[in-house]
């Protein structure tokens, strides 16, 4: 059965996961100690009123966050309260999925992609590169059940990725391809990697996150196969 988009959000807390989570008002809190987004937004558990987000929006800013909010499927009044606040939506996010044997039907050449942990230097540089600085390495090294997978491409290293297991879905994160490597295939292989991994780990589904605007990594996941489970965007105020 194909997960639902509220297991997926679920997965990603847990494959992706903050430094500390807790619960304030009618939302969820997080410390993302510079992790970015995902370990940083305040997300909803319950409906939500005018003093609740001015609540979270003090927590947020007596950690040192700029107040971030995460609207999921069905907030739509969460999501009507934060815009008369004056906050604007960023980064539209898509989910996919796939069953995890559609990328596991063709060997892996020799040599193409390898999944490892912990992360070699070189898959940091890469990593550093694409703005995948230590801050987000520490969000990888808390999650539970993970790996790091790196490719080679024409003898070179091609890219990076990072995946991880929760409740039987291998969510993928972090693809970095090095810019002189990309439309050769690399991101496909460390997908089907990622697959193989899972795989062994007990996962049944593969899963990845795109923001909206990528139009290069959303055709290679569609053209993988990977069908739109659900979205979700981010709430932010301008300074």
């Amino acid at each position: 059965m194909t997960p639902s988009v509220t297991r997926l959000y679920e997965v990603c807390e847990h494959t992706w996961p903050a430094a500390r989570e807790w619960t304030s008002g009618a939302f969820t809190l997080r410390d993302g100690q510079g992790g970015g987004k995902r370990v940083s937004a305040a997300t909803a558990i319950k409906d939500a009123s005018e003093q609740d987000i001015a609540g979270a929006e003090q927590a947020m800013k007596a950690i040192g966050q700029t107040p971030l909010f995460m609207i999921r499927e069905g907030e739509e009044a969460l999501d009507a309260l934060l815009e008369a606040r004056g906050y604007q939506v960023i980064d539209p996010v898509i989910l996919y999925t796939l069953p995890i044997e559609k990328l596991t039907d063709v060997p892996i050449p020799r040599v193409t992609a390898f999944n490892l942990w912990e992360p070699l230097a070189i898959m940091r540089e890469i990593w550093a590169a694409g703005g995948v600085g230590p801050a987000r390495i520490a969000v990888m090294e808390r999650a539970k059940v993970k790996t790091a997978i790196l490719s080679r491409w024409n003898e070179k290293p091609g890219g990076v990725a990072f995946a991880a297991v929760h409740d039987h879905v291998c969510m993928v994160h972090a693809v970095e391809v090095l810019p002189h490597q990309r439309r050769q295939g690399v991101a496909q292989w460390m997908m089907r990697r990622a697959a193989f991994w899972g795989k062994s780990q007990g996962a049944t589904h593969l899963s990845v996150l795109c923001v909206e605007q990528n139009e290069g990594a959303n055709a290679l996941y569609r053209a993988l196969g990977f069908c739109e489970v659900g979205r979700y965007h981010y709430r932010i105020r301008p300074e």
